[in-house]
Formats: structure tokens, C-alpha cells, sequence
């Protein structure tokens, strides 16, 4: 490998007919731009999808109640229900490897008139009655003072904590919110903290307008009682909600002697097995892009095959008189499979420079004209680079392997006669 003459030879066998060479290595240099174009548009699709999901936990499921499709327990169909705090307690006792469960009740919504005032102003807001833990499900950051805690819900509280998007619909641009008070349709809540969360797809803006009460104070000031809107439940790390939810569905059901077979009485969203489609689809995906990037490849690789046995056989007569003189055939045999490995990873390796420049372009492109829902940061892991590396020396070994083994059958009185 470190001969100067062998490498010397390489060159010049390579050089001595440039067009032949430079076809010969686009077949590979192209295979590899492909691979590491489709792994990178790839990778840009599943940011930007990954990006509606946020930091949200996803080991998580939301659960609300909806009118009952069967009888039950004398109970006629079409009954509504309201999921109970005591419901709370007994999915916490009955189902297990449960991290979070956390109660919600809401004011507000899309279309809904102003809610909130403040001195002059007012804004349509979504309001939240909350416990601390749906921070950890739904995590923000907190800019300004602090969030939500249990002395606020056992004390019942009258405090809100409220996101960027409030603070600059209702409040003066350097003005101090903390220790202010806003009013919640005619209920007084003293602010105690702001937050913001990152921005996710077209959702980002709204998702700073939102407030969050204590569940506690939420239900005494606005006569909520025990009810519950809807709740957010985290199952711990190694359990899947999806394995437990329909234990967690069954107490409440019996709680409210709904039909165990009534699949509508109680709506659900499955957030881990959403993402779980999400991340088979993007799986399947990258099985194409591998699968199609390999196959051009291959192509390029069948064609530097070709041209070595072409170039074995313009070097017949070399071969022979190396041989008469006593040369080893294995020398005669790495000569070649090197001959194959560096023109395979000379023009792989321009495939992914090239490649590489793409995506570069694409992200600059990206950044100047902002963000692109469901696309986002194409890029490729060192990984695949590695991988696309040891592809390349493999493919050299099996494009010299064929020419190298006739390279080495060729007698030499025989070659000798070559004309």
C-alpha cells in the first residue's frame, strides 16, 4: 500500500484514458450523491413533522369524556358524563407504572368572545385550571417569576401564570407584569410568572396565549366543583401508554357505569402511538432511501467492474512478461483491487462532498426565506457518512475482485503471445 512505484503504476493506468475514467467513476460518484441526498431529505421531512410533537412528553395520553353509545346498568344511551376528581384517585390506585396524571379544566377557545381584562385592554384567551406536573408533560420556559405549586393548590390560590403572547397583547412593552392582576370573566387572578414555548410549525404564536390557574382556584371561581374537563396522563419510562390506556379507560367507565364495550363513552388521544406511526413511517423511509441509493450504487459499481476487466485485458501482455519475471500473483492481484478501491472511493468521496454542498445550499436557502412547515434542517449523521465510506470500500473490493482473478489466471507464455 505505501510503494511509491504501485501508486506511481495506479495513476497512470487510470490517467492514460481520462473520458473512460471519468464515466466510469460518475456511475459510483452519482449512486453515492443519491444516498446521501434521500437520507437528507429524509432527515429534513422528519424534523419538520418532529417538530408538531415539541418537547410535549410523548409517553403520554389526553383523555375526555363523550355521551355514551350503549345502555347500561339501567342508564339509557345517549347519556353525558363529566369525568370526577375522585376519578383521579382511582386511576392512580388501580393502574400502575403511571408517572403523571394531571386534571385540566378550560375557559376559552377559538371563537370565543374577550375573557380576560386588564384595565382597558381585554383578549380572548385560553385559560387553564392546572397542576404543576402538566409543565413536565408540556414543557415551557419560564422567562419571568415562576410557575404553578402545590401550596398554590392547596391554599387555592388565585395566581396565573401567563405566556408571552398575553403579556404583549395586555401589557405595555417594558412593563413589569409580575404582582399585576388580570381579570378571568370578572375573577381577579394576580400574575406570578410568565412563560414561553418554543415555536411549533403555524401553532407556535398561539401557543403563548394561553394562561394557567391553579385546577383548585379554577374550580371555585367559576363553580366547577369536582368536575374535570379532561386529563393528561404519563405513563413511566419502560411502559407504553398504549399498553395501559385501556386499563385506565375500564375505571373510569365503571366509575360512571358506562358499558365496558362502549368504545365512544370515552375519547382518547394517543400521543406515543402517533409518534410511534410517525417514527415507522420515517423508519420505512429511510429503508427506500438506503435501498435506492444501494442500488444505483451497485450500478456504478458493475460499471467500474466492467472497465477493470476491459483494462486487465489491455494489460495482457504486461501481466505475462511481470509473470515470466518472476512476480508474485498476489502482488499482480492487490495491484489491481487497488487500482478498483481508489477509483471507487476517489469518486465516492466527491459524491459526498457534492452531496454535502446540496445540503448546505438547501439549509441556506431555508434560513433566508425562514422556516418551512413540515421540512426542516436537511442534514445527514456522521454515521451515515462512515457508512457510506465503508460501502465505498467494499464496493471497490468487489468491483477489483472479478478483473483480479482473471488478472491472475492469464498464463504467461500465453500473454506473452498477445498481440
Amino acid at each position: 500500500m505505501f510503494n511509491k512505484d504501485r501508486w506511481k503504476e495506479i495513476l497512470e493506468v487510470l490517467t492514460s484514458n481520462w473520458f473512460r475514467t471519468v464515466l466510469t467513476a460518475f456511475g459510483v460518484f452519482w449512486g453515492i450523491f443519491i444516498l446521501i441526498v434521500l437520507l437528507s431529505a429524509g432527515k429534513g421531512l422528519e424534523n419538520g413533522i418532529m417538530k408538531d410533537f415539541g418537547d410535549i412528553a410523548t409517553n403520554t395520553m389526553f383523555m375526555w369524556s363523550r355521551a355514551t353509545t350503549k345502555a347500561h346498568k339501567g342508564l339509557p344511551k345517549g347519556r353525558s358524563f363529566l369525568f370526577k376528581t375522585e376519578d383521579v384517585s382511582s386511576i392512580k390506585e388501580q393502574v400502575p407504572n403511571l408517572r403523571f396524571i394531571s386534571p385540566r379544566n378550560q375557559l376559552g377557545g377559538f371563537g370565543d368572545a374577550n375573557n380576560v381584562v386588564r384595565g382597558l385592554r381585554t383578549g380572548a384567551f385560553n385559560v387553564y385550571g392546572d397542576y404543576p406536573e402538566i409543565i413536565k408533560q408540556d414543557p415551557m420556559s419560564i422567562t419571568q417569576g415562576r410557575f404553578l405549586n402545590y401550596s398554590d393548590i392547596e391554599e387555592k390560590r388565585k395566581i396565573a401564570v401567563i405566556g408571552d403572547g398575553v403579556k404583549t397583547g395586555l401589557y405595555d412593552k417594558d412593563e413589569d407584569v409580575l404582582g399585576t392582576y388580570i381579570k378571568i370573566q370578572g375573577v381577579n387572578f394576580m400574575v406570578v410568572g410568565v412563560y414561553k414555548k418554543k415555536s411549533n410549525g403555524g401553532d407556535g404564536e398561539e401557543g403563548q396565549k394561553q394562561i394557567f390557574v391553579p385546577f383548585t382556584s379554577f374550580s371555585q371561581a367559576f363553580n366547577r366543583g369536582n368536575d374535570v374537563g379532561w386529563m393528561a396522563i404519563t405513563a413511566k419510562d419502560g411502559t407504553s401508554i398504549t399498553s395501559i390506556k385501556n386499563q385506565i379507560m375500564d375505571v373510569v367507565k365503571e366509575n360512571h357505569k358506562v358499558h365496558p364495550e362502549d368504545q365512544r363513552a370515552v375519547g382518547h388521544f394517543d400521543l406515543y402511538e402517533q409518534f410511534n406511526r410517525v417514527q415507522s413511517l420515517f423508519g420505512a423511509l429511510r429503508f427506500v432511501a438506503y435501498f435506492v441509493g444501494i442500488l444505483v450504487l451497485l450500478s456504478g459499481v458493475i460499471g467500474v467492474s466492467n472497465i477493470m476487466l476491459i483494462v486487465v485485458k489491455e494489460r495482457t501482455k504486461e501481466i505475462g512478461i511481470r509473470r515470466a519475471l518472476g512476480e508474485d500473483p498476489w502482488s499482480i492481484k492487490i495491484q489491481i483491487l487497488m487500482e478498483s478501491i481508489f477509483l471507487t472511493i476517489i469518486s465516492g468521496m466527491a459524491g459526498i462532498s457534492f452531496g454535502a454542498l446540496v445540503i448546505y445550499l438547501i439549509n441556506a436557502l431555508l434560513d433566508m426565506n425562514g422556516p418551512v412547515d413540515m421540512f426542516a434542517n436537511p442534514s445527514v449523521s456522521l454515521g451515515v457518512v462512515i457508512a457510506a465510506l465503508l460501502i465505498l470500500i467494499v464496493s471497490g473490493l468487489l468491483a477489483g475482485f472479478i478483473p483480479a482473478q482473471s488478472a491472475i489466471k492469464v498464463k504467461p507464455i500465453e500473454a506473452l503471445r498477445t498481440e
